[in-house]
C-alpha cells in the first residue's frame, strides 16, 4: 500500500513537471489566491457549522430514554465523547458559554456529557426561532440556579426576636456604639454629632427595621403623593416608602412602626375651602381616619399610637391633628414646619423634615451644584413674597444697602432676565432663610443644593435632621433680634472658617437629595433613621 501511494506521488510529481517546467510561475499571485481561498473556506465554514470546531467534532447529542439503562454501545459512545471533552480541555482553557449569559454568570462553567443535557422523555422543548441558538443550547449547559443568599447568625437572631425585643437590642447596641476608627467614605464627620452614633443606628435599622403600611384611605388623600413644589418631601417620602421592599412588611406583627400615608398637600387640597380660613374640616377628617384605624386594627391601641408615625411638609400639617389627642401627643411626627413653641412639635421625640422644592418631578436632582468660591462675587442674596414677620424687618434693614448684598422682595424682573433665582444663589457666599408664616423656608435646603451657606433667622425652629447632623458646622444661624447686625456677623467670620463651612455645605448636599432609586444615606434614608432613632428613644431598657 505504502509502495503503491509512493510511486503515485512521484508520478503526480512528474507530471506536475511537465506540464508547468516551461513557464514562468508568478509565486505572489499564487500565494495571494491561496490567502483568500484559505479565508474563503474559514468563512464558509463559519456560515455552515453552528458551532466552533471543537464543538462540533466532540459529538452529536443521542437521544437516550431517561427511563432505560444505557446498552454497551451507547456506554461505549459516552466514554468516547468524555474523552474527546477532557481533550479540548487541554488544548483550550476557554470556557464554553452561551450566546445570551446572563450578567452574573460564572465563567468557570464546566463541560458536562452530553448525555446529561437530553431532555427528559415526554418533555417536548421549544424551538427557537434562531437556529444557531437552538443548537448551541443543545451543547451547552444551562446556567446553575442562582444561589439562595444564606442569612447570616445575626439575621437569625434577629429575625427570632419579637419586635419590642429587637429594639431592645438596637438600643443597647446604639448607646454602646463603638467609636469609628476609620474614616467610612460615605460619611463625612465633621458634620455630625456623633458619627459613630449614626453609623451604628444606621447600621440596625438595615438590618432590623420592618414598616406597616395601612392600606386603607381612598385616593388623593391617601396613597397618592404630591411630587412637586415646596411641600413635596411628604410625596417623595410616601412614594418611595410604599415601592420599598427592604423596610415593608405586610405583616404588621412583624412591623416596628406604622405608617399613616396620607398627604398634608392632598388633604388640603380636597377638602379645603378656598379663603375659609377653617382647617376644622381637615382636623375632624384626620379624627375620624385615626379612630377607624384604632377600632379596626389592634396596632393603634397596644402603644396608644406611640409606634406608629406620620410625615407632613403642609404649613398646616401640626394644626390639623389638634382633633384627636393620642395623634397630636404620641404620634411621630415628621413636620416642615417644626415650631417647638406652639406645643404640637416636641423636640428629641418628633422629626423636623426638610422642605424640598422639586420643579421637575422626573429630574428632581436638576440643577444641584454651584459655582467655586472665587465666583461668588455676593456677600449675601435674599428674595421671595414679604409675609410673617421676619422678612418685612430684612427689607427695611438690608434692601439696597450694600452692592455685595442682593436683599429684594418678590425678583423684580428687570433683574431676572440679567441673573436668575438659581444663578443668585450659586453666585453668593451666604443665602439669607428668613422665615415665612412659620418657621420653615425651602431656601434652605436650597441654599445647600447649591452649595451656598444657608443663613437661617427663625426661633424655635431645629433645622432639619438636626437630631444627627451639627448644623453649626455648614449654616450661620442669626437670632431674629439680631437682623439689624446681620452684616457685621457675616463680615466677622473668618475666611479660613467660611472656606470649611463651604466644603461642609458640599459634603452634607448627599443627605438631602431625592433619588428616583433611594441609595444608602439619602434624604428618604436619613428621614426614616430619624423616625426609627426617635422610636428607640422611647424604649426602656429592663433593669435586669
Amino acid at each position: 500500500m505504502k509502495t503503491l501511494c509512493e510511486s503515485l506521488a512521484v508520478i503526480l510529481m512528474k507530471e506536475f513537471i511537465r506540464l508547468f517546467g516551461g513557464y514562468k510561475i508568478d509565486w505572489k499571485k499564487i500565494f495571494f489566491a491561496g490567502a483568500i481561498m484559505t479565508a474563503s473556506c474559514v468563512m464558509l465554514q463559519m456560515f455552515i457549522l453552528n458551532d466552533p470546531l471543537d464543538m462540533w467534532f466532540l459529538s452529536l447529542p443521542v437521544a437516550i430514554p431517561s427511563d432505560k439503562p444505557l446498552n454497551s454501545s451507547l456506554s461505549l459512545n459516552k466514554t468516547s465523547t468524555e474523552a474527546r471533552v477532557k481533550r479540548l480541555q487541554i488544548i483550550s482553557g476557554a470556557p464554553i458559554v452561551s450566546p445570551n449569559p446572563p450578567i452574573d454568570l460564572n465563567l468557570s462553567v464546566p463541560i458536562m456529557p452530553v448525555a446529561a443535557l437530553v431532555p427528559p422523555r415526554g418533555k417536548s422543548r421549544r424551538r427557537r426561532k434562531d437556529s444557531k441558538v437552538d443548537n448551541m443550547s443543545k451543547v451547552v449547559p444551562p446556567s446553575p440556579p442562582p444561589r439562595r443568599t444564606v442569612p447570616s447568625r445575626m439575621q437569625k437572631f434577629i429575625w427570632s426576636l419579637t419586635p419590642k425585643e429587637a429594639l431592645v437590642y438596637a438600643k443597647k447596641e446604639v448607646e454602646h456604639a463603638p467609636s469609628v476608627m476609620e474614616d467610612d467614605p460615605d460619611l463625612y464627620a465633621p458634620i455630625f454629632r456623633n458619627v459613630s452614633v449614626f453609623k451604628r443606628s444606621y447600621e440596625l435599622m438595615e438590618l432590623i427595621l420592618k414598616v406597616y403600611i395601612y392600606r386603607d384611605g381612598a385616593r388623593p388623600i391617601f396613597h397618592q403623593p404630591h411630587l412637586r413644589g415646596i411641600y413635596a418631601s411628604e410625596g417623595w417620602f410616601m412614594k418611595l416608602m410604599e415601592e420599598n421592599r427592604q423596610f415593608v412588611t405586610r405583616d404588621p406583627e412583624k412591623a416596628h412602626l406604622f405608617y399613616l400615608p396620607y398627604s398634608m398637600r392632598q388633604l388640603g387640597m380636597a377638602l379645603y375651602v378656598p379663603n375659609s380660613h377653617n382647617m376644622k374640616p381637615l382636623s375632624i377628617f384626620l379624627r375620624d381616619y385615626t379612630n377607624t384605624i384604632a377600632a379596626k386594627y389592634p396596632f393603634w391601641n397596644r402603644t396608644h399610637g406611640s409606634d406608629h408615625f406620620l410625615v407632613a411638609c403642609h404649613d398646616w400639617g401640626p394644626y390639623t391633628l389638634t382633633a384627636h389627642e393620642e395623634l397630636t401627643k404620641n404620634t411621630i411626627k415628621a413636620l416642615c414646619n417644626a415650631d417647638t413653641s406652639e406645643g404640637i412639635f416636641v423636640a428629641r421625640k418628633d422629626v423636623s423634615l426638610p422642605e424640598t422644592t422639586i420643579r421637575t418631578p422626573r429630574k428632581p436632582l436638576r440643577n444641584v451644584g454651584g459655582f467655586r468660591v472665587s465666583q461668588r462675587p455676593l456677600l449675601a442674596f435674599f428674595a421671595g413674597n414679604m409675609h410673617g414677620r421676619v422678612r418685612p424687618t430684612l427689607l427695611k434693614h438690608w434692601q439696597d444697602k450694600h452692592e455685595d448684598m442682593k436683599i429684594y422682595g418678590p425678583l423684580p424682573l428687570r433683574v431676572s432676565r440679567k441673573m436668575s433665582y438659581i444663578q443668585h444663589m450659586k453666585s453668593s457666599k451666604f443665602c439669607i432663610c428668613p422665615m415665612g408664616y412659620e418657621v420653615n423656608s425651602p431656601r434652605i435646603i436650597e441654599s445647600i443644593y447649591y452649595e451656598c451657606v444657608p443663613v437661617i433667622i427663625a426661633d424655635n425652629f431645629p433645622p432639619p435632621l438636626s437630631d444627627v447632623l451639627d448644623w453649626s458646622k455648614f449654616s450661620v444661624a442669626v437670632a431674629e433680634k439680631d437682623i439689624p447686625k446681620l452684616r457685621e456677623i457675616l463680615v466677622a467670620i473668618p475666611m479660613r472658617r467660611y472656606l470649611t463651612m463651604q466644603i461642609n455645605v458640599k459634603m452634607v448636599q448627599k443627605h438631602f437629595l431625592w433619588n428616583p432609586r433611594p441609595i444608602r444615606y439619602d434624604l428618604f434614608h436619613m428621614i426614616l433613621h430619624s423616625i426609627w432613632s426617635s422610636r428607640l428613644n422611647q424604649i426602656q431598657i429592663p433593669e435586669s
